[in-house]
């Protein structure tokens, strides 16, 4: 009786740590797909304001 108890309760053990790295692996792809939106948005905002000739020319007389 005692081993079929430990096999369920070893049973159960597994299942639950299953289901917490799913969530875990949930979790991990929600904020990887929120820091590559943030990305994009940064860039986007960066490609409006660099100026194309900023950079061109630089002084060595200072």
């Amino acid at each position: 009786m005692d081993l079929d108890m430990s096999i369920a309760a070893l049973s159960v053990g597994m299942s639950n740590a299953q289901v917490a790295q799913q969530m875990d692996t949930s979790v991990l792809k929600m904020a990887l797909d929120t820091s590559s939106e943030s990305m994009e948005q940064i860039l986007d905002t960066m490609a409006v304001s660099i100026d194309p000739n900023l950079g061109q020319n630089i002084d060595i007389l200072a």
